[in-house]
């Protein structure tokens, strides 16, 4: 339970500092409109690109690991996309980021020190992989799924053309691109690259979590609470339900990769699905509850699961 507050409660104070100096009137919602373009733009592309620079392709390319994180993370989105549609009449746009919030964990964030905590050096590689899957995949597909969808009632070759230019124009997928060309070709980056990418990737996170806490000045948790706790447990339990069975039941992985797979898949919604969610202005207000109650809730969701899988 210690471990679990002191990752947890970091990221839960930042956003109450970011509600704070809001609240206060020391910033105001702009200021949060601003962070977040410093992160969409600049802090998050120079941390992907650092962080898959950094990992071998064949390390990346754990396919047994990626099958169990990645498909568990597949069957919750298409279950939570198709609800989205039928039950809370979402189009693809915010339907997409409604999936997202179900999926996307803070792997980056919480995720590393969970892990290195319960396992030392043998859990920061699973970590990473998560993250890059969340950064490289995850968010070029919801692009491209909110791109088109932006583009909706051209004609299809209309559409796929104006998509495409907008996913490769996000600054996120360059990043990405661009680290996996200098993993695959094994460069090695400059000692002063690699230390102004450090120092600027590593205020992604804390500087996306304050812009969320700006944003909840004034805003209300009840709006749209019953859509808020079903992506929640999504998120914190049937997740992690459906990597364990993969994990375990299906391939049968080595405990320590199984055990971080299902952990990883327990976090709570990363808050780059707010910067995504902001960047196209769609689904912010419900993303940004999904990823302060289930920040809450995963106080007790992940040190249960903890105790379960025998951590600690």
């Amino acid at each position: 339970m210690l471990a679990v507050v002191n990752v947890v409660l970091p990221v839960f104070a930042i956003m109450a500092a970011g509600w704070f100096c809001g609240h206060i009137g020391l910033l105001g919602e702009d200021s949060s409109q601003a962070l977040n373009g410093f992160v969409y733009y600049v802090a998050l592309p120079v941390f992907f690109f650092l962080s898959i620079a950094r990992v071998p392709v064949d390390q990346v390319l754990d396919w047994p690991f990626l099958a169990a994180y990645g498909g568990g993370a597949l069957i919750v989105a298409v279950l939570a996309g198709i609800i989205g549609r039928l039950f809370f009449h979402l189009r693809l746009g915010e339907g997409s980021l409604h999936a997202m919030s179900a999926i996307f964990a803070n792997t980056g964030y919480m995720g590393i020190p969970l892990l290195f905590v319960a396992y030392g050096e043998a859990g920061l590689l699973p970590a990473v992989i998560s993250s890059i899957v969340n950064g490289a995949l995850v968010m070029a597909l919801v692009t491209i799924l909110i791109e088109v969808a932006a583009h909706a009632g051209s004609g299809f070759l209309a559409i796929l053309r104006r998509a495409a230019a907008g996913v490769l124009r996000s600054p996120l997928i360059i990043a990405a691109l661009l680290g996996a060309a200098v993993s695959a070709l094994e460069l090695e980056l400059p000692v002063a690259l690699v230390t102004f990418c450090e120092l600027l990737g590593a205020t992604a996170g804390p500087a996306a979590l304050f812009a969320i806490g700006l944003f909840m000045v004034g805003k209300k948790l009840r709006h749209g609470l019953g859509e808020v706790l079903w992506v929640t447990l999504l998120k914190l339990i049937l997740q992690p339900l459906v990597t364990w069975w993969l994990a375990y039941e299906v391939l049968a992985l080595q405990p320590t990769w199984a055990a971080s797979a299902v952990i990883l898949s327990a976090l709570p919604t990363g808050a780059l699905t707010f910067v995504l969610a902001q960047r196209y202005e769609l689904y912010i207000q419900r993303a940004t509850s999904v990823i302060l109650v289930s920040t809450v809730l995963s106080l007790v969701t992940l040190s249960a699961l903890l105790l379960v899988i025998g951590v600690g």
